[in-house]
């Protein structure tokens, strides 16, 4: 149980510090040692929270703690959460190594680092609120970290309204929920529900209700995805990354804690919720990006379909044990996939070749290692077997269809997660085509730096890994799911 509290004085600490060794030893700690330091606090991190799994002491059963569970499936998504940060640390020691900031920069990230593993690890309303906002702040101003830059900061502007707009909706719902349970606890909140009075189900409906419009507009699901496109694009490439991939995730986590611990009476009402949420964020995301000729945009459409397929698996849950342990399955696959995919993006970008698509004509020439790497993550995100994607997403859609006859509309949902996820394959063959079939503008060889091409080979290693052998992963998730 002391897991959340040592990785709270860890990447707390870390933090704090960071700033002060930049200003008090700038001779000795310089940009690259900043970037050293905060890899190595996040690898420490990650070696704590994947101690109790290795050594079988994760806790099971009810929380020994009135805000914390340090469960299985507190671990799988601390780990899906840590290591985008390692991927984005790794090459923001190329992408920001002339930023006079930079301290700053790692500093925001451990702090967002620390949002992220407190969220995985929250059992009580109030935390999983504070958790967020701790996550949530430091990103708004990551996006716009480029003061000079009008695109980051206009996005920042927009994230950050729209920001404080789901805090306060969810703040709201948390409210409401508190006055109809009487606890913010979600273990005590669901006993409260077995004996609520007919008298406060229209108040629990509403709170419902609004829970899921600010988890919908953290976690990008349409209609409340507005925000993602502008702040993908307009924030450096490595923060998209930590959004995408990192943010996302974990807010999750949250949902899943809070619908399926706390509100198992109001299931019939917010897994059909979550079900037509999923497939408007599915077709919308997937349509939006292929009309897409900027690559960020098209990678941020493209997070918000696969946020459509978790959803599915959240929708499905309270029907079939499958139902989470696909989502899960695709949260820690996603994580990586799309990862590799923005370095490979943020890669293009920081040699000036460009983010417009017809930027990628020919890149197959210019920059092959890149290009067999972004081939591959998008390849998996369309989910081709065998690599990672495939696996994920047959889990989900196979839930879908377990889900009958507990709801008529389950299988539907599979058809439409099936038709989507073939339709994704057109606009992601379309970059692949452009960069191995289409004649470049120029034909000059670009240089590849050494740091991106370590995060990729390990972002690729890992997709087709446990594309080939999932067994490991999926029986993490499994039993992340169990621990539930």
């Amino acid at each position: 149980m002391t897991t959340p509290y040592i990785l709270m004085a860890l990447l707390g600490g870390a933090a704090l510090l960071l700033p002060v060794l930049q200003a008090t030893a700038v001779e000795r700690f310089n940009r690259r040692s900043a970037g050293y330091f905060t890899i190595a606090v996040l690898l420490a991190a990650l070696a704590i929270v994947l101690y109790p799994v290795v050594s079988f002491t994760a806790e099971s059963g009810g929380p020994t703690s009135a805000v914390f569970k340090s469960d299985l499936m507190a671990l799988f998504f601390g780990v899906a959460v840590l290591l985008v940060a390692i991927f984005v640390t790794i090459t923001s020691l190329e992408y920001q190594q002339d930023d006079p900031n930079i301290s700053i920069f790692y500093s925001l990230i451990l702090f967002t680092s620390l949002g992220m593993t407190m969220l995985a690890f929250a059992v009580d309303l109030l935390m999983i609120f504070v958790a967020w906002e701790l996550m949530g702040l430091p990103t708004f101003i990551l996006v716009g970290f480029r003061k000079k830059d009008p695109a980051s900061s206009e996005a920042a502007v927009k994230f950050f309204i729209l920001g404080a707009l789901s805090s306060g909706i969810l703040l709201y719902g948390i409210s409401l929920l508190y006055g109809v349970a009487g606890s913010t606890n979600l273990y005590a909140v669901v006993d409260a529900m077995s004996t609520l009075s007919p008298a406060l189900m229209p108040m629990g409906v509403v709170a419902i209700a609004l829970l899921i419009a600010g988890f919908g507009l953290k976690l990008s699901a349409v209609p409340f995805h507005m925000w993602i496109p502008d702040a993908y694009e307009g924030a450096p490439t490595t923060v998209s990354t930590l959004l995408a991939a990192g943010t996302k995730k974990a807010g999750f986590v949250a949902a899943i804690r809070v619908f399926l611990i706390a509100l198992p009476l109001f299931q019939m009402d917010w897994t059909v919720a979550f079900a037509v949420l999923a497939v408007l964020t599915m077709t919308l995301g997937n349509v939006a990006a292929l009309t897409q000729r900027s690559m960020t945009r098209l990678l941020a459409y493209s997070s918000i379909a696969h946020a459509g397929y978790i959803l599915m698996g959240l929708a499905v849950a309270p029907f079939t044990s499958l139902g989470i342990v696909g989502a899960l399955f695709h949260v820690l696959n996603h994580s990586v996939m799309k990862s590799s995919a923005f370095i490979a993006a943020a890669l293009v970008a920081y040699k000036a070749v460009g983010t417009h698509l017809d930027s990628y004509k020919g890149l197959a020439l210019r920059m092959p290692f890149t290009a067999i790497a972004l081939t591959i993550a998008l390849l998996a995100l369309a989910g081709v077997p065998p690599l990672n994607g495939f696996w994920s997403k047959l889990v989900i859609f196979a839930a879908a269809v377990e889900g009958w006859p507990g709801v008529w509309w389950a299988p539907w949902l599979a058809l439409a997660g099936i038709l989507n996820s073939a339709f994704s394959l057109g606009y992601y063959g379309w970059i692949i085509k452009r960069m191995y079939l289409d004649e470049p503008s120029q034909k000059s060889k670009v240089i590849e730096p050494i740091i991106f091409r370590i995060a990729l080979f390990i972002g690729v290693l890992i997709i087709i890994v446990t594309g080939v052998y999932p067994a490991p992963i999926y029986e993490f998730a499994r039993m992340a799911a169990a621990s539930l």
